[in-house]
């Protein structure tokens, strides 16, 4: 069997494929970047197995050169927006992803940026690095309290409603959630109350959290009309993919004071990010990071790897995402 992993993952993943006596092609040149398509091409020729990252756009072209050896493609992510689902079931090919192993780390590092612009943590080190701090004063970097504040959660999945847990149990803040459908168990944990309509949740918001996946319905969600309704005091976060938000409207936003900042982990065009924005002191700016611990990336890797090791196995994969 031949396995192919497009980018350097953590080791244990890797040593657990090896294991198996498997050819085991890590595609080393892709450390520090995106694999290249050419790369992408060669690394799956005659492979049976195609270990993924969400940099990687795995489509038809890619999957002809494995098939019919091509069983399965093992996505190093909870999303699978990278993967053509549809070629990938033309040619039988299984295709899965790494759910629920990094839940509390992205719900973490999400509460993390909601603090910190809240809080004014980032502008605050640039201040004090900058030699601007002289003495303390009453009105130095006046940031806003969480507590008592309402949270509205878009995506009321894994990553959604443990966010929404912190916010509840750690900051006794109110939960507004849009959702495609209503969670009555969650409501009555928490607290919380289902809004049907995005846009009638967004004007009552102090801080809105991201977290639906990446769909044709969900791109641009959060447009320059939807920003103009959300309160001058609002903070918008995102940690779940880049496009939902037009960054374009977003950075017109926050120069124009419709929101008063917005803590982001993905960009619409990643990796590169609207000049704009980058301009800005009231966003703060993360490198896709919020699945980044030693723990949980070791996890994603131990997932993908047994997920692989199930289908050539001949059985049915765990994490099959269809």
């Amino acid at each position: 069997m031949k396995v192919f992993i497009s980018r350097p993952i953590p080791k244990v993943g890797i040593d657990m494929l090896k294991a198996k006596g498997w050819d085991v092609v890590v595609n080393e040149k892709a450390e520090g970047r995106a694999a290249t398509k050419a790369e992408l091409i060669e690394g799956a020729k005659s492979s049976d197995a195609i270990l993924a990252v969400l940099t990687d756009k795995i489509d038809g072209e890619v999957m002809d050169v494995g098939t019919p050896a091509l069983k399965i493609i093992a996505n190093y992510a909870v999303g699978f927006d990278n993967i053509d689902l549809e070629a990938a079931k033309q040619r039988k090919i299984m295709v899965t992803n790494t759910p629920g192993v990094l839940t509390n780390t992205v719900a973490e590092h999400t509460f993390t940026l909601m603090l910190s612009i809240a809080h004014r943590i980032s502008e605050a080190d640039r201040f004090s690095r900058a030699g601007r701090y002289h003495a303390w004063g009453p009105n130095l970097l006046l940031g806003t309290d969480l507590s008592g504040k309402t949270l509205g959660v878009v995506g009321l999945g894994r990553i959604g409603s443990r966010v929404a847990f912190h916010a509840v149990k750690g900051f006794e803040m109110k939960v507004l959630y849009n959702d495609p459908k209503p969670n009555s168990d969650f409501e009555k944990e928490f607290g919380a109350q289902y809004v049907e309509r995005i846009d009638d949740m967004l004007p009552h918001c102090d801080f809105v959290s991201i977290h639906v996946p990446l769909l044709d319905s969900t791109h641009h969600l959060i447009n320059e009309a939807r920003l103009k309704i959300m309160k001058r005091s609002a903070y918008l976060i995102n940690t779940s993919r880049g496009p939902i938000i037009d960054e374009k409207a977003l950075a017109l936003s926050l120069s124009k004071g419709w929101i008063r900042g917005a803590a982001i982990d993905v960009f619409e065009f990643e990796p590169e990010i609207v000049p704009e924005l980058k301009e800005l002191d009231n966003v703060i700016l993360t490198p896709h990071i919020a699945s980044a611990t030693g723990e949980t990336r070791n996890k994603m890797a131990e997932m993908a790897a047994q997920n692989i090791i199930e289908a050539l196995g001949g059985r049915t994969p765990p994490n099959l995402v269809k």
